[in-house]
């Protein structure tokens, strides 16, 4: 049995106390003989315990009766430095209860709930900035804020340009889609190099992360490379491929560009962006002109320079700021991970992107917007021999394709020389290169005999399924619907963009945005135009035309020696179908052929 420990509280345990002291007091004062003195001091060093399991009878005695107060006091007998019994007959002091302050206690309590919300805020804070770590760990445009190594600019050029942004939020959004699949690749290869990372958003300014872009000054692709820094940047240009536009290809070459034109401008970003825009010629050209006439040559100080370089510079510099503080400035950025969407698939030779595309499980549509640097049905003959596909389409894409043997990855046609045919007639009928049919066929020369077949690669679907070819593209912009009358013009040898503007009474420019062209690009003979003009062309010239009242003065022109229509349309500013109206002309033009011109004597000065 164990014995109870209650508090030493209570009337029950006072009297309990109380008796123990008297009677061992009554024992000192009246001298019980020593045999018995030391039979209760024997008694009372005893352990209850062995006293209660002894004697049952004892149960009921008062010491049972107060357990705790009984084994107070033998404890208190029984130490080591205890003189016997003691001679005082007052009882020990009793501990008595407290009445309890609820207020402190409330307040204890509430201090102890204020700090659990605490530290349970804590732990919650704690957790958000782990989940807020990991998720920017897996964000480019995170990777894009840590990489920024130019200083910020705060002008009034900039704010400008900022100004446009931050009130035009659906062309930005459009533009983060854009970048989603290509901006990890891009920072990559600028952390590799150690540049800034802010350089990636240059394509915004560029050309809006399009791939496609093709600018009035023939520059192409997502970073505006014209023809010739393409080609001294090693790019490939030609009738089945366009490195510019390789995403790949273009950025490295881009990337290697900036790099070199920042060691040539000694590490100042502001003039190494405005040689990108402008050549590096020019730049240097500007900063001489400001340095002999003693004024600063930063890029704000510059004035020898185009309008649309100095607001190119500004531009970036408001991106910049944009993507450095996108909370500030209200900018809800499209999510976009570290890891690149698509995945390198090398080939051993020449696929139609059809066939490619249905091997992947994707649309044709879809294989161009990740190559768009194949200009028609099917990857280059000489290469590159390379497809960007979707990480989940890649596999299939690979196992599919190891099924069809690379004979079987082009579809060919033997075709039947007929006579007056030339390779150029069966290039275009076929809608493939004269290059490419000579080297398939071993031909050296033009020269083919009718009778004999020629095999023919084709492509595998009908031309209207490679809706992102080149051809595709310039019918689609062709065929948008604008105000006037639209004409077709079929290019004749001599003529220039330039030329038939003129002939048809429209700028260069709008010309060759109608048919997805630059102003200076080339044309070839036979090559269809479209023109928009205001109302109909006049056919004939009324008399009263020729009074000076209306401005017009009618003369007779002889033809001389390296002459032709279009120079003696350049030279008095009219047009060349007009002088075919005017006059019976032949195919060729005569040295001492008289022609009548009708001049609009205004336009002849300067």
């Amino acid at each position: 049995m164990f014995i109870k420990h209650q508090p030493l509280f209570g009337e029950r345990n006072i009297f309990a106390a109380a008796l123990i002291v008297l009677m061992l007091a009554g024992c000192a004062s009246t001298g019980t003989a020593p045999t018995r003195q030391n039979e209760a001091a024997t008694a009372l060093a005893t352990p209850l315990e062995s006293q209660i399991s002894a004697s049952p009878a004892t149960a009921a005695s008062p010491l049972e009766t107060d357990d705790y107060s009984a084994a107070t006091v033998v404890s208190m007998e029984s130490r080591p430095d205890s003189t016997g019994p003691t001679d005082s007959t007052e009882p020990e002091p009793v501990a008595r209860s407290l009445p309890v302050d609820y207020e402190f206690e409330a307040a204890q309590t509430a201090l102890a709930l204020e700090k659990q919300q605490q530290e349970e805020a804590a732990v919650v804070a704690a957790i958000k900035a782990s989940l807020a770590e990991t998720r920017n760990k897996h964000n480019a445009w995170y990777r894009l804020q840590n990489g920024m190594q130019m200083a910020a600019v705060d002008n009034p050029r900039v704010r400008a340009q900022l100004k446009w942004f931050l009130d035009h939020p659906g062309y930005m959004q459009r533009v983060m889609e854009r970048a989603r699949p290509i901006l990890p690749f891009v920072l990559d290869e600028l952390e590799q190099r150690g540049l800034p990372t802010e350089l990636a958003l240059l394509p915004i300014v560029e050309s809006a992360y399009q791939a496609f872009a093709y600018s009035h000054g023939r520059a192409s692709g997502m970073w505006q490379i014209i023809p010739s820094t393409g080609r001294f940047l090693g790019l490939k240009q030609n009738w089945w491929y366009d490195g510019r536009r390789d995403i790949i290809e273009s950025t490295h070459a881009a990337i290697s560009y900036l790099d070199s034109l920042a060691r040539q401008f000694n590490g100042d970003w502001e003039l190494a962006l405005a040689a990108y825009n402008a050549g590096p010629g020019k730049i240097r050209s500007a900063v001489r002109y400001n340095k002999k006439r003693k004024r600063p040559t930063d890029f704000w100080h510059l004035t020898r320079i185009r309008k649309e370089t100095r607001n190119y510079v500004p531009k970036m510099f408001a991106l910049k700021e944009l993507f450095a503080h996108p909370e500030k400035y209200q900018l809800d950025l499209v999510p976009v991970g570290n890891q690149v969407s698509y995945e390198i698939v090398e080939l051993d030779g020449q696929i139609d992107l059809a066939l490619a595309a249905d091997l992947a499980g994707i649309s044709v549509n879809q294989l161009y917007q990740l190559n768009p640097a194949f200009n028609r049905w099917a990857t280059a003959p000489n290469g590159p021999h390379r497809l960007l596909l979707p990480r989940g389409s890649a596999e299939q894409f690979k196992i599919e394709v190891a099924k069809v043997p690379p004979s079987k990855r082009i579809n060919w046609v033997r075709h039947k020389i007929r006579n007056g045919e030339t390779l150029s007639h069966i290039s275009n009928k076929y809608r493939t290169s004269v290059a490419l049919i000579k080297d398939v066929n071993n031909i050296r020369g033009t020269n083919i005999r009718a009778g004999k077949y020629l095999m023919v690669p084709t492509a595998t679907k009908s031309l209207k399924s490679y809706t992102l070819s080149e051809n595709s593209r310039i019918a689609q912009i062709q065929n948008t619907n604008r105000s006037g009358t639209k004409q077709v013009h079929i290019v004749r040898p001599g003529q220039s963009l330039w030329s038939i503007s003129r002939n048809y009474g429209v700028t260069t420019k709008a010309l060759a945005k109608w048919n997805g062209m630059a102003p200076i690009d080339t044309l070839r003979v036979g090559q269809k135009l479209v023109v928009w003009t205001r109302g109909k062309l006049s056919q004939t010239v009324s008399i009263n035309q020729t009074r000076p009242s209306n401005a017009l003065h009618a003369l007779r022109y002889t033809v001389r020696k390296g002459d032709s229509l279009h120079r003696i349309a350049d030279r008095f500013n009219i047009r060349v179908a007009d002088i075919k109206r005017w006059n019976r002309i032949g195919k060729y033009l005569q040295p001492g052929q008289k022609l009548k011109l009708y001049v609009d004597i205004t336009s002849q000065s300067g």
